[in-house]
């Protein structure tokens, strides 16, 4: 957004009042909310050696070189799944899987991902190849497609453009870290105060 549009912006509000809340208290840290923090966090990890656990090197449902991958978690707005379909969220990482065996493509990606996220990063594109010269074909792109489904941090993947990679790479949308989420909720309740 340009300067110009943002001044414009702001004196289209000129004139409005924020709304105050009247039915609950503004939230304060407190010993709860430690204890209640550090409890997410703890499940947070639990969660995560479960998932690393579950991302199956045995069985996979195989894909072709060509197939188009799409996925969407429940609760993801149609308006962004389509964003990240034509490629408009900047590529804030990339992680390049060729050359991986499946049990070393499975610890980079899950590497990778935590890392996104310590880093407050939502957009990645991961490439793992069409696998038109792997026996049997597409296998790593079979597996990467598996498994970001299941895993928690991952919102939506969807194949990428041809002029990013077509096929042989994943747009993917991460999940906001709990630090992000608490500096919004910190960001909006100082508009509010």
């Amino acid at each position: 957004m340009s300067h110009s549009d943002w001044s414009s912006f702001l004196d289209e509000l000129d004139g409005f009042t924020a709304i105050r809340q009247d039915t609950l208290p503004a939230a304060h840290g407190s010993k709860g909310d430690a204890a209640a923090l550090a409890e997410r966090r703890r499940a947070a990890q639990t969660d995560t050696e479960a998932t690393e656990q579950a991302l199956s090197l045995d069985h996979v449902k195989l894909l072709r070189p060509d197939d188009m991958v799409s996925y969407k978690k429940a609760g993801v707005q149609e308006g962004v799944f389509k964003k990240l379909r034509l490629g408009k969220y900047p590529c804030e990482a990339r992680l390049d899987l060729h050359h991986h065996t499946v049990e070393r493509a499975r610890d980079a990606l899950l590497n990778f991902l935590h890392g996104c996220l310590r880093r407050n990063i939502r957009s990645v594109i991961i490439v793992h190849g069409k696998g038109e010269r792997s026996q049997p074909p597409a296998l790593l792109k079979s597996y990467v497609s598996g498994w970001l489904p299941q895993l928690a941090e991952v919102l939506a993947c969807h194949s990428a453009l041809r002029q990013h990679g077509g096929s042989g790479c994943l747009y993917v949308l991460l999940r906001k870290s709990e630090q992000a989420k608490q500096d919004t909720r910190e960001r909006l309740q100082s508009r509010q105060g």
